[in-house]
C-alpha cells in the first residue's frame, strides 16, 4: 500500500467533506467495535475518515458525537444488562433485608452481579482503546490539545462512571444507584468471608480497580478517585460496625485468651485482604479501626476479665498469651498503661501474700524451746536447728527470689524487655518489700545463713548467682540503714564466733554493697575485717612476747584476742541483754589465773596503744579447757577409770567451772553463791547453767533439784560420774534459737537507728547550710530528702526537729524578715 502525506491528499477537497456520511460510517464501527464484530473492519480507513473530520475543522462535532454514542450505548444496553443482573435478595439487601434468601442464594446473586459489572468494565475498557486508535490524531495531535478538552477515553470513563455506576438500578427505584449496590454487595461479601465463608477475591479486586481507575469528575487526581472517596468510608464505617459488635460479643462469650487470639487473628485477616483484595493503602485506615473497636474500647475489660485476664495469666504463666496480649495494647499505647497495673497489682498482692505469711511467725512471741547443741533442754524430742521464726524469715527472701524470678522470665518472654514495665516491676517489687517492716532483717539473716553454710559445695557461678540475689533485693530497700545495721549485728556473730564460710566471699559480699549502695555504707564493714586481720598479728605477738619472758608454768592459759573498735562493731546489738536495769554491763571476776594473763595483756598492749583502754567482754568469748574426771569406784567400767576431756564452752561457762577447782569433793554451790562469785548476768549465768547441768550430752554439773528450769535456790554439784564417747565436747550455750528480733528488741533497734539518723540529719542539714550560706525552709527539707534519700527515708517530722536542734545549738538561725521562712548558716 502506497501512502501519501496528508496535505496532499486531501488536496482540492475543502468544500468536499460530508460530516453526516462520514459519521455514519464511523458510528457503525464503532458499533460493530461494541458488538465484538471488528475483526473485518479497516481501522486504517477509519483512522483516515476521524482525520479528515479533525483536519476540516469538524473535530468538536465528532467528539461530541463520539461522547454522545458511548452514552447512547452505555444507557442503552449495558445498562439493562446491569440491572438484569440485580436479583431479588440483591435488592432486598439495598433496602435492609435479606428477602427470605439464604447466604448462599446471596453470595451467588452478589457475584453474577460482580461479574456482569467486571464484565461491561473490561468490554467498556477494550471498546475505548480501539476507538481511541481510531481517534488518534484527534486525541493526540490537534482537538483534544488545541482545546483543552479530555482524551475521549477519559470522557468514556467519565460517562462509565456517570451512566451506569451513578445510574439507579431500577427507573421507579429511589436514589439508590447502581454503585450504592456494587458497594453493598462487596461489603457483603467481606462479611461473609469474615463469618467465615469462602469468596471470589479476585472477582472483588477486579471491581475494586475499577473504582481505582475511576474519578469524582473528569479531571484525574489522587485525591477523588471513586475508591477513596465512596467504597472506602463505607467500607471502614461498616467494618467498625463489625468489630465493635464483635469486641462486645467476645468480651460476653470468650475468655481474655480467646480474645487476643481472634483480635491478632482479625488484624491478620485484614491486613491480607487489602493487600489480596482491597488496597494496600486502606490497610493502615482498616488497623486503625481494629485498633479502636477491638482493642482500645476492650482492653481494660480483657485485662480485667474475672478468671481468664491478665492475673490469671500471671499466676498460670501463660506466656503466649501475655505476649499477645502486650503486643495489642502496644498497638494503641506505647505506655502500657493498663497492663502496667495489672501486673504491678498482681506483684504487690502476691507480695503481700508473702508479707503477711512470713508476719504470723513473727508474731508468736512466746519463748521458743530451749536448746542445746541441737537438743531439747529435757533430752526428749529434738528440735529443729533454727525456730519458726528464722525458718520462716529465710522463707520470706525465697518466696520474695521466687517471686522475682517468675516475673523476670515473664518479663523478658511475654512483654519483650519492655523497659515501662520493668519500672513498674521495680516499683511494685519496691512497695511491698518496704511496706513489710521486717524485711532489711530478713534479707540480712538470708545472707547469714548462706555466709554460713548455705553457700558450702556451691560452684563461684552459683556463688555469685546467691549474693546477686541479695543485691538486688537490697536495691528495692528504702531504709538502707536498718539493714546496714542488721548485716553488721549478723556479720559480727559471724567473724567471732568463727562461723563465717570464706572470708573472700565476705569480702566479695562487701564489695558489691559498695558498688550499690557507696562506700559509707561499707565503711564500718571493712573496718570489721581490719580488727579481725590486726587482731590476729595482736595474738601472734603475744604469744612471741610471753615466749620470750620465759614462764615456765605448764598450766599457763594461752590467750586469743580479738581487739574491737568500739565505733565500729555493734556490741550493743549482739550482747544478750541483761536483767539488770544499769545501761552498763557488770564486769565479770575473772578467776586469779585468767585475771593474771589477762593483766598481762592489758599491760603488752598498753606499751603499744598508749592511752586505749579494753573492755572485755566476757560474754562474746569461748574457751577450751582440760577436764579430768575421777575414777569412781564400784561403778560400770566406763567410770571405773579416769577420764579425761577437752571441753569447748563460752568463757563465762569457764568462769563458772573453774570455780568447782578449788570446792572440796560433796560440796556445792547455790546459783546466788554462783552469781556473787562471777559477778555475771542473772539470765546469762542461767543460760550457762542450763547448758552445763541441763543437756544431757554435756552434764558437767549436776543440779538439784533436776529440772529444766534454774532457780535462784538450786544447787550445783561437779558431775564426777560424767563420761562421754567423745575426747572433745562443745557445749552450746541454751539460747531460745530465736535468731529474729522481738517485738522488744525491734523497737530497741529502730531507737538506736533512729538515733543514728539524727546524726546523719544534722550532718545534711549542716552540709548544705554551709554551702548554701541561706536557704528556705522548704528547699532545705527537699534537699535533705533528696541527699539522703539513697541511705533511708527520712521523716519529715524529724527533719524539722533536727533542724529545731540546730538552731537551739547556733548553727542556724531564722532570717525574721524573710517572706517565706528561711535559714541562715552560722559560721
Amino acid at each position: 500500500m502506497q501512502t501519501f502525506p496528508a496535505t496532499q491528499a486531501l488536496t482540492g477537497q475543502a468544500g468536499d467533506v460530508d460530516f453526516e456520511d462520514m459519521w455514519a460510517t464511523l458510528s457503525s464501527s464503532f458499533h460493530e467495535i461494541h458488538t465484538k464484530n471488528a475483526s473485518k473492519l479497516s481501522f486504517e480507513e477509519l483512522y483516515r475518515t476521524a482525520y479528515k473530520l479533525v483536519l476540516k475543522k469538524k473535530g468538536e462535532i465528532l467528539y461530541d458525537r463520539v461522547k454522545e454514542f458511548e452514552k447512547e450505548w452505555l444507557s442503552t444496553n449495558v445498562r439493562t444488562r446491569i440491572r438484569n443482573l440485580l436479583s431479588a435478595s440483591l435488592l432486598a439487601s439495598s433496602t435492609g433485608g435479606m428477602g427470605g434468601t439464604t447466604v448462599n442464594e446471596k453470595r451467588a446473586g452478589g457475584e453474577r452481579f460482580l461479574k456482569g459489572l467486571k464484565q461491561a468494565w473490561e468490554d467498556h475498557n477494550l471498546c475505548m482503546n480501539m476507538t481511541t486508535d481510531v481517534l488518534m490524531y484527534m486525541k493526540d495531535r490537534v482537538y483534544c490539545l488545541d482545546q483543552r478538552r479530555p482524551s475521549i477515553f477519559k470522557a468514556s470513563m467519565g460517562l462509565f462512571r456517570d451512566h451506569i455506576l451513578g445510574s439507579k438500578i431500577a427507573e421507579e427505584a429511589d436514589n439508590t444507584t447502581i454503585s450504592t449496590m456494587l458497594t453493598t454487595v462487596i461489603l457483603d461479601q467481606i462479611r461473609m468471608e469474615r463469618d467465615g465463608d469462602i469468596i471470589d477475591k479476585n472477582l472483588i479486586r477486579s471491581c475494586i480497580y475499577m473504582l481505582e481507575g475511576l474519578y469524582v469528575a473528569d479531571e484525574e487526581n489522587e485525591s477523588t478517585k471513586l475508591y477513596t472517596n465512596y467504597f472506602e468510608p463505607e467500607f471502614l464505617d461498616a467494618s467498625r460496625m463489625f468489630y465493635r459488635a464483635e469486641g462486645d460479643s467476645l468480651l460476653i462469650e470468650a475468655d481474655a485468651g480467646t480474645f487476643c487470639k481472634n483480635t491478632k487473628k482479625r488484624i491478620n485477616e485484614e491486613q491480607d485482604r487489602c493487600r489480596s483484595t482491597l488496597s494496600p493503602l486502606t490497610a493502615p485506615k482498616i488497623k486503625l479501626v481494629l485498633e479502636q473497636e477491638l482493642i482500645k474500647n476492650n482492653i481494660h475489660e480483657v485485662i480485667c476479665m474475672e478468671g481468664s485476664g491478665a492475673r490469671f495469666m500471671l499466676d498460670n504463666d501463660k506466656i503466649e498469651e501475655l505476649q499477645m496480649l502486650y503486643d495489642l495494647e502496644s498497638k494503641v499505647d506505647p505506655a502500657k498503661e493498663e497492663l502496667k497495673k495489672a501486673v504491678q497489682k498482681r506483684v504487690v498482692e502476691l507480695g503481700s501474700e508473702i508479707n503477711n505469711a512470713a508476719s504470723v511467725p513473727s508474731q508468736a512471741q512466746g519463748p521458743a524451746p530451749a536448746e542445746v547443741n541441737g537438743e531439747s533442754a529435757k533430752g526428749e524430742a529434738k528440735a529443729p536447728p533454727v525456730n519458726v521464726q528464722t525458718v520462716a524469715a529465710i522463707k520470706w527472701v525465697d518466696d520474695v527470689l521466687q517471686l522475682k524470678d517468675k516475673y523476670d522470665a515473664i518479663w523478658s518472654r511475654a512483654f519483650d524487655s519492655d523497659q515501662g514495665l520493668q519500672t513498674a516491676l521495680t516499683r511494685s517489687f519496691s512497695e511491698f518489700i518496704n511496706t513489710f517492716q521486717r524485711s532489711s532483717e530478713f534479707i540480712s539473716l538470708f545472707l547469714d545463713e548462706n555466709l554460713k553454710k548455705g553457700l558450702k559445695g556451691k560452684t563461684e557461678n552459683e556463688v555469685d548467682a546467691v549474693l546477686e540475689k541479695a543485691i538486688t533485693l537490697l536495691r528495692y530497700v528504702q531504709d538502707k540503714d536498718m539493714f546496714e545495721r542488721y548485716y553488721k549485728k549478723h556479720l559480727c556473730r559471724r567473724l567471732l564466733m568463727g562461723k563465717s564460710l570464706s572470708t573472700e566471699v565476705e569480702k566479695q559480699m562487701i564489695s558489691r554493697m559498695k558498688m550499690e549502695v557507696g562506700t559509707h555504707f561499707t565503711q564500718k564493714l571493712e573496718g570489721m575485717f581490719k580488727d579481725m586481720t590486726v587482731s590476729e598479728d595482736l595474738s601472734t605477738n603475744f604469744k612471741n612476747h610471753v615466749a620470750r619472758l620465759g614462764d615456765p608454768d605448764p598450766r599457763r592459759v594461752e590467750l586469743g584476742i580479738n581487739v574491737l573498735t568500739s565505733t565500729v562493731w555493734p556490741l550493743e546489738a549482739i550482747a544478750p541483754s541483761s536483767n539488770t536495769t544499769d545501761e552498763v554491763r557488770p564486769k565479770c571476776i575473772f578467776p586469779p589465773a585468767i585475771e593474771r594473763i589477762k593483766q598481762g595483756f592489758e599491760n603488752f598492749y598498753a606499751e603499744k596503744h598508749n592511752g586505749r583502754v579494753l573492755d572485755w567482754q566476757a560474754n562474746m568469748g569461748t574457751a577450751d579447757i582440760r577436764a579430768v574426771f575421777p575414777k569412781v569406784q564400784g561403778r560400770e567400767a566406763a567410770l571405773n577409770k579416769e577420764r579425761k576431756h577437752e571441753l569447748n564452752v563460752s568463757t563465762y561457762a569457764m568462769v563458772i567451772l573453774l570455780l568447782f577447782n578449788d570446792l572440796p569433793p560433796g560440796e556445792s554451790y547455790t546459783f546466788e553463791e554462783l552469781r556473787a562469785r562471777t559477778n555475771i548476768p542473772q539470765n546469762e549465768l542461767t543460760r550457762n547453767l542450763q547448758s552445763l547441768a541441763v543437756a544431757p550430752k554435756t552434764r558437767v554439773l549436776i543440779k538439784e533439784p533436776m529440772s529444766k528450769d534454774v532457780k535462784p535456790t538450786d544447787r550445783f554439784y561437779f558431775n564426777e560420774n560424767f563420761h562421754s564417747k567423745f575426747l572433745k565436747i562443745k557445749v552450746g550455750v541454751v539460747t531460745s534459737a530465736n535468731k529474729v528480733e522481738g517485738d522488744k528488741e525491734r523497737t530497741e533497734t529502730e531507737k538506736r537507728n533512729n538515733d543514728t539518723r539524727a546524726g546523719v540529719i544534722e550532718a545534711a542539714v549542716v552540709r548544705i547550710m554551709k554551702q548554701r550560706k541561706k536557704l528556705s525552709h522548704q528547699l532545705l527539707i527537699n534537699e535533705v530528702i533528696t541527699q539522703l534519700a539513697s541511705r533511708f527515708q527520712p521523716d519529715i517530722h524529724m527533719v524539722k526537729k533536727r533542724i529545731e536542734s540546730l538552731i537551739e545549738r547556733e548553727y542556724l538561725q531564722r532570717l525574721e524578715n524573710s517572706s517565706v521562712p528561711t535559714y541562715e548558716y552560722l559560721a
